[in-house]
């Protein structure tokens, strides 16, 4: 079946632009003073940012070469294989009582203030807002490159401001940093989350979705 090619007008909604980032004002400030500035290592807060820019941007981003669409991009193929597992870590810690992956445990943990928990309820609505994105301004075929080398940056700079929380698991696959060789394992993070999580969700994204058109 072929791909029908993204609006040519590539306009986001008002309201949605403005709501969106007025999320992002309230959520900087809050998870700043609670968590400190590395916490916006985290990937989903960088998808955070780069949505937000994206949607500003997507009326001026029609065709290749434009940011909108490339920031769209690479926002999903880097998150929304781990917004799924916390979106679906949630809903079955909902339903059952019992957990998956443990990515939202901190939901339930009352040592955490009730609005700082329901601030982090926006990984709920980004992976649709990606996809919604992408399906409107086309999926630039660049995002895989662009975001491995983003994560490849975002790792070096979680190794050297060494935070006490294991921000994108860089320091070991559990919450607590648990690696023996932290030299080795961040280099088979390097390593793996992109081929874990960057291709399989780029493979997918180019197969459904057409290019952006040209300018």
């Amino acid at each position: 079946m072929p791909q029908s090619p993204p609006p040519s007008n590539a306009d986001t909604p008002s309201w949605l632009r403005v709501g969106w980032s007025l999320l992002l004002c309230v959520l900087v400030p809050v998870y700043w003073r609670h968590y400190g500035p590395a916490n916006f290592l985290w990937f989903s807060d960088v998808a955070l940012f780069q949505s937000t820019a994206a949607l500003w941007l997507a009326d001026r981003s029609v065709g290749r070469d434009r940011p909108g669409p490339l920031l769209a991009s690479m926002a999903a193929v880097g998150v929304l294989i781990p917004e799924a597992a916390w979106n679906l870590d949630l809903l079955t810690h909902l339903l059952s009582g019992h957990e998956l992956f443990g990515l939202a445990r901190y939901m339930f943990d009352p040592k955490y203030p009730l609005y700082l928990r329901l601030l982090s309820l926006f990984h709920l609505p980004l992976p649709v807002l990606l996809l919604w994105l992408v399906r409107r301004l086309g999926y630039d075929r660049r995002a895989l490159i662009a975001q491995t080398a983003l994560a490849w940056v975002i790792y070096l700079l979680i190794y050297a401001v060494k935070p006490s929380e294991n921000i994108d698991w860089a320091f070991g696959l559990r919450e607590s940093p648990q690696s023996a060789h932290p030299r080795f394992h961040l280099a088979g993070i390097m390593l793996g989350y992109p081929l874990v999580v960057h291709l399989p969700t780029h493979l997918l994204l180019r197969k459904l979705f057409p290019p952006p058109p040209p300018t």
